[in-house]
C-alpha cells in the first residue's frame, strides 16, 4: 500500500461515533505518514466542551502547521475549537456538516439536548485558515442548502460531492479516494497558514 507524505500533520477529527474500522477517516489514517486521531471519548461523550477539550489535546502534541479533517459532528466540534483555542492550522477538510437547526431521525441526538451539552449556539463565523467543506446532496442530516449556507458563513469552499448520503459506511463509504485529493489541494496551501 503506498503511503501518502503531506507537509502538514493532518489530524483526523471523528464524530460522535467515534473510530469505526470501516469509516473513510480511519481508512485514510492508515495511508497517511503525519496523521493524528483524536481518540474516543471516555466519557461525556455527548458534551461539547469535553469533544473540543480533546481536540485541543491532541494539536498540543503536534509542532508545525496542522490539516484537520473532521466528518459529521466532528465538524461542529471543530467550529466550537475554533472560537477557543489558537494553534497553526494550514487548512481543513470538512466533510457532510449536519445542520443542527433541522430535524433528525429518532436514533440521533434532540435538539434541546444539544443545547444541554453546549452545542448550541453554533459558531457561524468566516474561519481563520483555508477550508473546504463537502456536501453531499441526499444526507439525511443536512439539506444541500443548508449546507452551502454554512460554507459560505465560514468562508469554505463548497464541493459537492453528489448523492453519497452522510459519507460514512452506512451510505456505502468505506474507502473514500476523493479525501486525499481534497488533503492534498490543503497541502499545497504554503503562503496563508494561520495561527
Amino acid at each position: 500500500m503506498e503511503r501518502i507524505f503531506t507537509q502538514a500533520t493532518v489530524l483526523i477529527i471523528p464524530g460522535l461515533r467515534d473510530h469505526v474500522a470501516e469509516h473513510w477517516q480511519t481508512l485514510l489514517e492508515t495511508r497517511l505518514v503525519k496523521v493524528r486521531y483524536v481518540p474516543p471519548a471516555e466519557s461525556d461523550k455527548l458534551n461539547c466542551a469535553n469533544q473540543v477539550r480533546r481536540i485541543q489535546a491532541e494539536l498540543e502534541k503536534i509542532s508545525g502547521p496542522v490539516i484537520l479533517v473532521a466528518h459529521s459532528a466532528g465538524v461542529l466540534m471543530t467550529l466550537h475549537w475554533v472560537e477557543q483555542y489558537q494553534h497553526l492550522i494550514q487548512g481543513a477538510l470538512l466533510v457532510t456538516p449536519p445542520d443542527i437547526s433541522a430535524n433528525w431521525p429518532e436514533n440521533y441526538p434532540r435538539p434541546e439536548i444539544l443545547k444541554q451539552e453546549g452545542w448550541l449556539p453554533l459558531p457561524n463565523q468566516k474561519l481563520p485558515f483555508p477550508s473546504i467543506v463537502v456536501a453531499s446532496t441526499n444526507d439525511h442530516l443536512a439539506s444541500l442548502d443548508a449546507v452551502e449556507a454554512m460554507a459560505k458563513a465560514w468562508g469554505s469552499e463548497l464541493v459537492v460531492a453528489g448523492a453519497v448520503g452522510h459519507l460514512n459506511p452506512a451510505s456505502g463509504f468505506g474507502f473514500w479516494s476523493q479525501a486525499e485529493d481534497l488533503i492534498k489541494r490543503l497541502d499545497l496551501i504554503h503562503g496563508h497558514v494561520a495561527s
